[in-house]
C-alpha cells in the first residue's frame, strides 16, 4: 500500500466550499480522507509530510502548454516540459497541437499517450486540430479524435478564419461534446504586427498589432456559439473590449469561457522599451518595488517580451485583472511556449512569438491577483483547477473522498528569484528572469506520488 498523509496544511478545495486547517491522507492514489478520519486511518507505516504554513490544494492544471512534441523536441520535450510543470506546482497540462505532424489523427493522439506514460511526471491530456494540419481550410477528424481521447479542439497558434469552417467545427464538437478552444486573431486586422498599436509601437518603430484584430474574433466566436449551441473557450485574452464582449455575452447566456495568462495581467507594452520605461510606467506601483535596488533590467527590443497576442496597454491589462476579478474570465493558464536561443536572438521583427510560463505562472497570479487582494485564495485556486476541470470534463480539480490524488501545496508568501539556471524546461525564452517573486510550489504529488 502507498500511503501518504499531509499534516497542518490549510486545504482549500473550491469545488467542495472547503477551507479549513486539516490533514489530507492519500492511499493508493486517491484521496482516502480529510480532516479529523485522515490522522485515524493513517497507519503506522504511512509517510507524513509536515506542510504547516502551506496550501494544500487540488493539484493545479494548466490548460494551454505547447510540449513540442512531435517534430520539435529541440525546444522542449514531454519530459523536461512536464518537469516544468511539477516545479511551477502543476499536475496536469493539456498539450497544443500545433505540432509536426499536428495532432489532427488519432495515430499522433496515441503517440502522445504512449510517450507521456514513460516520460512524463504529471498528467498529460491532448488538445486535437480543429482543421487538418491545421491548416483552416478543412475539418479534421473530430470524431476519431474525440474516441482516440482529446479533451478538446483548437487550432491553436493559428485561427480559423473561415467563418463557416468554424460554424461547422462547433456543431461536430457539440456532438462529441468537446469544446472549441480559439486562438483570435483576425489575419485581415493583424497583417504583420508584432506589438501592439499603441504609444510604444510608435515611439520603437515596430508595426502595429491592433486589439481589434483580436476582439473581432472574440464576437465571430460568440456569434457562432449562439447560433450553434457549441462551448466555446477564447484562449489568451489580452484586450479590454475582448473582456467587454464575453462579459456582455456571459449576461446573455452564451456558452462562453475565456483565460488569461501571467505576462498579460503582470507587462504591458512599455516592457518593450526596456526596463527603465517599464517600472517609470506603472511597475514599481503595481508590484510594490518602489526604491528597490535588485529590480531586474533588459534593453528595449528584447524579444522575450514578444508574445502572441502582444503585450497591450495598461488599461488592458487592468481590463484583464478586472475580468479576472469579477469571474468574466474563467481560467487562468500559462501558454508555455518554449523556443531555441538562436530563434530569439535575432531582430524583433522576425524572433518567433512565445515565451515559458509553467514555473512562474502561480507565484505571479499569487502577486497580481491574491497579495492585491483582488480575488481570494479559493477563488484564484478555483481558476487553476475546478474551471479548467469542468470546461474539459475532467474528473479532477477536487479533493473529494475517491478523488485521485493530485495534489498541490505551496506557500503563498515565501520569496524567491526566478533564475535561468533553476529552470526544468529545455528553453529559457521567459522575461522574467531575475524578477523577485512571491508564492512558490513546495510539493507536487501526481497520484499519490511525489513529483516535486
Amino acid at each position: 500500500m502507498n500511503a501518504l498523509l499531509l499534516t497542518g496544511g490549510r486545504v482549500i478545495d473550491p469545488a467542495n466550499s472547503f477551507d479549513s486547517l486539516a490533514d489530507l491522507l492519500l492511499v493508493d492514489g486517491k484521496v482516502a480522507a480529510l480532516g479529523p478520519a485522515a490522522a485515524t486511518q493513517a497507519s503506522a507505516q504511512t509517510e507524513r509530510l509536515d506542510v504547516r504554513g502551506c496550501v494544500v490544494c487540488p493539484g493545479l492544471i494548466d490548460l494551454h502548454v505547447h510540449l513540442r512534441e512531435p517534430g520539435f523536441t529541440i525546444k522542449e520535450t514531454i519530459a523536461t516540459g512536464t518537469a516544468a510543470a511539477a516545479r511551477g506546482g502543476f499536475t496536469s497540462v493539456v498539450c497544443m497541437p500545433n505540432t509536426s505532424p499536428a495532432i489532427d489523427s488519432a495515430s499522433t493522439v496515441a503517440l502522445i499517450h504512449e510517450r507521456a506514460a514513460r516520460q512524463a511526471k504529471v498528467n498529460v491530456f491532448v488538445a486535437g486540430a480543429i482543421s487538418r494540419g491545421i491548416g483552416g481550410e478543412e475539418l479534421a477528424s473530430i470524431g476519431s479524435l474525440k474516441r482516440a481521447g482529446v479533451v478538446a479542439i483548437t487550432d491553436d497558434g493559428r485561427c480559423i478564419q473561415n467563418n463557416e469552417l468554424m460554424r461547422r467545427a462547433l456543431e461536430y464538437a457539440k456532438m462529441f461534446d468537446l469544446p472549441v478552444l480559439d486562438h483570435c486573431q483576425d489575419y485581415a486586422l493583424v497583417t504583420d504586427g508584432v506589438a501592439h498599436e499603441g504609444y510604444w509601437s510608435t515611439v520603437l518603430g515596430l508595426r502595429g498589432w491592433p486589439s481589434a484584430g483580436e476582439e473581432m474574433i472574440v464576437a465571430r466566436n460568440i456569434l457562432l456559439a449562439e447560433t450553434t449551441g457549441g462551448r466555446i473557450h477564447c484562449q489568451h485574452l489580452s484586450a479590454a473590449g475582448s473582456v467587454a464582449l464575453v462579459r456582455a455575452a456571459k449576461q446573455r447566456g452564451v456558452s462562453v469561457t475565456a483565460e488569461a495568462c501571467p505576462h498579460h495581467f503582470t507587462l504591458t507594452d512599455a516592457a518593450l522599451a526596456g526596463s527603465e520605461p517599464f517600472w517609470a510606467t506603472d511597475g514599481k506601483e503595481v508590484f510594490g518595488f518602489a526604491g528597490r535596488t535588485d529590480l531586474p533590467q533588459w534593453p528595449a527590443y528584447d524579444t522575450n517580451f514578444k508574445m502572441n497576442p502582444p503585450l497591450r496597454s495598461a488599461r488592458d491589462r487592468e481590463a484583464i485583472l478586472e475580468g479576472l476579478a469579477s469571474g468574466v474570465i474563467d481560467i487562468l493558464c500559462s501558454d508555455h511556449a518554449p523556443h531555441c536561443g538562436f530563434e530569439k536572438e535575432v531582430e524583433f521583427d522576425y524572433a518567433p512569438f512565445g515565451i515559458t510560463g509553467l514555473e512562474t505562472e502561480l507565484a505571479l497570479a499569487l502577486m497580481q491577483l491574491y497579495h492585491t487582494q483582488r480575488l481570494s485564495l479559493t477563488d484564484l485556486i478555483a481558476k487553476f483547477t475546478v474551471a479548467p476541470a469542468r470546461l474539459l470534463r475532467l474528473e479532477k480539480g477536487t479533493l473529494s473522498v475517491g478523488a485521485d490524488a493530485d495534489v498541490t501545496v505551496f506557500d503563498p508568501d515565501l520569496e524567491w528569484v526566478f533564475e535561468r539556471e533553476s529552470t526544468a524546461s529545455k528553453s529559457f525564452n521567459s522575461p522574467f528572469y531575475g524578477w523577485p517573486l512571491k508564492g512558490r510550489a513546495r510539493a507536487t504529488i501526481v497520484g499519490g506520488q511525489r513529483v516535486l
